[in-house]
């Protein structure tokens, strides 16, 4: 659908010929594929094989049979034509024209185009799916307002992340700690793919607004690995890739539920619950120490177990980690020591 919708973006030839037919209240069928499965469900029309433009489109659109295009939907292949789709494929529309649209979309590999006379809209078919196209400044304004949502989600996580930095400094974290941060990460993430959605439609006019969206998330992915390289045991049996996938699968309700993803990824394991303490890694403080290799971030947690275990080792100590050396050292050393002063300054003067 992402595919179909591209080429339906504002800007593009096939967007501007569909306007033109919904102006003229007119109304068409157009079929993007004209492969062999294609044109063996057409009858008559002529074959044409000429560019594509929106007022060829629209003038085409005139007569009562459908519109061929290529694959890319840069040229016309035919016109006119009368479609015959198996008509044991179940289809949920009641009128004419896109009920042969959806049954087409979704017995074949191509997407269908149904423009309704009656009603004003352009609706697209792709497999099983169907999606009404918005109006440009309809669009933008919903994409704007999820932007703005995202922004307060994407504050919140900077919250709970600082939050979750002091009590891995302090040693003092639990699994609520934990469950908060990946509970934000995964709305934030839910919410950009959202707008995503939204920029697909937009086509090349939502650059600025794919701009704004790239740097409200950019990180956040990374920082849920390293998140969950830090707190997944081995004996839990669920490794990082696979608990990725499983947050990704949850709905928005699964994902208010706290005990509900710390179970998922089994880090209760006592009836203390949620305010049963864990011990970081420090693949999360690592990684924001500059010019740190990650091969040598793992080198350093392989060898010390622990963040704290980390933070209590002597230069000379670190020094023996392979690719690791003085200047590394001192580095580690440093940066961690920063991160640590930041949380004790943040917390007086919150």
């Amino acid at each position: 659908m992402s595919e179909a919708l591209a080429l339906v973006a504002p800007g593009e030839a096939l967007r501007d010929g569909l306007d033109r037919i919904l102006q003229a209240r007119r109304g068409a069928l157009v079929i993007i594929g004209d492969e062999p499965p294609v044109l063996r469900v057409c009858t008559g029309g002529f074959l044409l094989d000429a560019e594509l433009t929106p007022q060829r489109l629209a003038e085409l659109a005139k007569m009562d049979g459908a519109v061929i295009l290529s694959r890319d939907a840069c040229r016309i292949a035919r016109a006119n034509v009368q479609l015959m789709p198996s008509a044991s494929v179940t289809t949920t529309e009641t009128g004419t024209r896109h009920r042969t649209a959806e049954r087409v979309a979704r017995s074949l590999d191509v997407t269908a185009i149904s423009v309704s006379q009656a009603m004003s809209t352009v609706a697209v078919y792709r497999g099983t799916e169907k999606k009404v196209l918005q109006p440009v400044p309809t669009l933008i304004s919903r994409t704007n307002e999820a932007l703005q949502t995202l922004e307060r989600f994407k504050h919140r996580l900077d919250e709970v992340s600082g939050a979750l930095t002091e009590a891995e400094i302090g040693d003092m974290v639990t699994v609520r700690n934990v469950v908060d941060v990946l509970q934000r990460v995964e709305m934030v993430l839910y919410i950009a793919e959202e707008v995503r959605d939204h920029l697909v439609e937009l086509g090349g006019g939502g650059r600025l607004l794919r701009l704004q969206l790239n740097e409200l998330v950019e990180g956040v992915p990374e920082d849920r690995l390293l998140l969950l390289k830090d707190y997944l045991r081995p004996r839990n049996g669920v490794s990082c890739e696979s608990a990725v996938r499983d947050l990704e699968r949850l709905s928005v309700e699964e994902l208010m539920d706290l005990r509900k993803l710390a179970n998922m990824l089994g880090l209760m394991s006592d009836p203390s619950g949620l305010d049963m303490n864990l011990e970081p890694k420090g693949y999360r403080l690592l990684a924001r120490i500059p010019r740190f290799p990650d091969h040598v971030v793992e080198r350093v947690v392989s060898q010390f177990g622990t963040l704290h275990g980390i933070m209590r080792a002597t230069i000379g100590e670190l020094e023996k980690v392979d690719g690791v050396g003085e200047s590394r050292a001192r580095l580690i050393k440093d940066g961690l020591s920063r991160m640590a002063e930041a949380s004790i300054l943040d917390r007086f003067s919150s």
